[in-house]
């Protein structure tokens, strides 16, 4: 399937990204003045965001990743997190910022936490540039949350479908022919 075919509607635009990475950016600046701060991007679909947002954060700021999969090439989450990759610096005493591209459950971001916690972080936070709206009354909430989606799967701007369509600017709902025909 062409790449601009792959959403039966955009949700969110690129400016409103950007936008939105800079009212973040400002938020985390304010909450975390005069300290120094390590800011871990969740691969692979932080990316595009965390690149975006650091660019708005005005501080000192150390720079790590942490990946692990949950979805293993499906549309929906196994809970089942697995590390792949751990971070390369220590995070003891240390203000920890997870960044990642969205909340759809919360297991992932809760059981990164966790670990960060015994890891001896000093305080760790999530910020995350959507949250999928659920029915999931016990759903982990980030601190800094850019913006709200109605729950259905989204590809863009880092999300993936079967690790495609990452590099679309914009946010969409994948097309229910994409699904049928990668399936």
């Amino acid at each position: 399937m062409k790449i601009d075919k792959a959403c039966k509607e955009i949700i969110i635009s690129e400016e409103k990204i950007i936008e939105t990475c800079k009212m973040l950016g400002a938020e985390i600046s304010r909450d975390y003045e005069g300290k120094e701060v390590t800011m871990v991007g969740l691969l692979n679909g932080c990316n595009p965001f965390f690149s975006d947002l650091i660019k708005y954060v005005d501080l000192q700021i150390v720079v790590d990743y942490i990946k692990c999969s949950s979805y293993h090439g499906k549309t929906k989450s196994s809970n089942d997190v697995k590390i792949l990759k751990d971070l390369d610096q220590s995070i003891v005493g240390k203000h920890v910022i997870i960044v990642d591209d969205i909340i759809d459950t919360g297991k992932t971001m809760k059981k990164i936490m966790e670990i960060f916690k015994v890891k001896g972080a000093l305080s760790v936070e999530a910020c995350v540039l959507l949250y999928k709206e659920t029915e999931d009354k016990n759903k982990y909430n980030a601190k800094y949350v850019g913006l709200s989606i109605p729950n259905a799967f989204v590809i863009g701007y880092g999300l993936d479908f079967q690790e495609h369509y990452r590099n679309l600017p914009y946010i969409g709902i994948i097309s229910d022919d994409l699904i049928k025909e990668e399936n």
